[in-house]
């Protein structure tokens, strides 16, 4: 979309649905807020609804900043201490690899 077609409050909108639907645990709509919105946030001429759309995006940034290194925490946890978690470990898995290790 070219948000400079957009009006501003219309902008609003969309930022603010984007914002709020990232909390139903979907957190690339919040990477998507945050770029989508970055420079009508930050680097456009100021206008009275730019101070909530800012907000939404530092929210949506930060909150798909802790979903990616939450995310690769587990990931990395997980795939380096799987076989030492013994039988949890293989039912938390949602391919099982076959044979013997």
């Amino acid at each position: 979309m070219d948000l400079t077609k957009v009006r501003n409050e219309r902008k609003l909108e969309i930022c603010r649905l984007y914002a709020r639907a990232g909390w139903a645990f979907l957190p690339l709509l919040w990477a998507v807020n945050f770029v989508w919105f970055y420079k009508a946030a930050f680097t456009a001429d100021p206008y009275p609804e730019q101070k909530e759309i800012k907000r939404y995006v530092l929210l949506s940034g930060v909150g798909a900043l802790l979903w990616i290194i939450a995310l690769t925490i587990w990931i990395v946890l997980y795939q380096t201490h799987r076989i030492e978690w013994g039988d949890w470990g293989e039912s938390i898995s949602f391919i099982i690899p076959t044979g013997s290790p």
